[in-house]
């Protein structure tokens, strides 16, 4: 690891990290300052841990925007199995393995199982910033999603009966004549249905009114 001063970029400014928190879990003490400088330095904000088992105890729930990154081979609770019990978990948070050259073969089939991306010792300051900044991006994202998913679905539920019927022959691609066929009402009653539709959901066009129905899970047109 590259434990100098951190590169600027010409111009001498540092980019602008992304914002979030990293967690840094690591059993050696030294790697672990040496992490927590390295990020400090370039302006992210860092939480270390000396045990997998420390970090389970520490997460909150709900799980900030942050990231992780993660040493594989560690006493007691292992980087792999940490792993395994937050995919157990449903957890959300991006995942960095911090490997040796024997461990790359291993970190790439984590990548398959959901992990962000693996960092090789020795790594570079540049490599960290730019994997650190691409996760805790991808974990605002989700968070946003996430958010959004909610608010959607409190909309749907704000719907009668008959009016989430409607929606879901809207998102399934039938056409007014077909709905009132299908919903064994008349057409007026269906263009009602979807005025109430459009006014509880807060949707202005149809565009806004398909978005927030399938954030909320509303069935797709096959």
């Amino acid at each position: 690891m590259n434990t100098g001063q951190p590169s600027l970029p010409a111009g001498g400014a540092a980019p602008s990290p992304a914002p979030g928190l990293v967690y840094v879990v690591d059993d050696d003490e030294a790697v672990r300052d040496s992490m927590r400088w390295l990020l400090e330095a370039n302006g992210f904000e860092v939480a270390a841990f000396a045990s997998a088992e420390e970090f389970l105890a520490r997460l909150p729930d709900p799980e900030p925007i942050a990231c992780l990154l993660l040493d594989v081979r560690m006493p007691g609770m292992s980087g792999l199995e940490l792993h395994e019990e937050l995919v157990r978990r449903g957890s959300t948070l991006p995942l960095i393995f911090v490997t040796g050259h024997g461990d790359v073969p291993m970190a790439v089939s984590r990548m398959k199982m959901g992990a962000h991306d693996f960092l090789e010792k020795p790594f570079s300051d540049s490599q960290l910033h730019q994997l650190v900044s691409e996760c805790l991006t991808r974990a605002a994202a989700a968070r946003h999603d996430r958010e959004a998913g909610r608010d959607a679905s409190e909309r749907v539920e704000r719907l009668t009966g008959r009016e989430r019927q409607v929606l879901e022959l809207i998102v399934a691609g039938r056409l007014n004549k077909q709905i009132a066929d299908d919903l064994g009402i008349s057409i007026k009653t269906v263009e009602a249905h979807r005025a109430n539709i459009m006014d509880k959901l807060g949707a202005r066009t149809m565009a806004d009114l398909m978005r927030i129905a399938l954030r909320a899970g509303a069935p797709r047109a096959e």
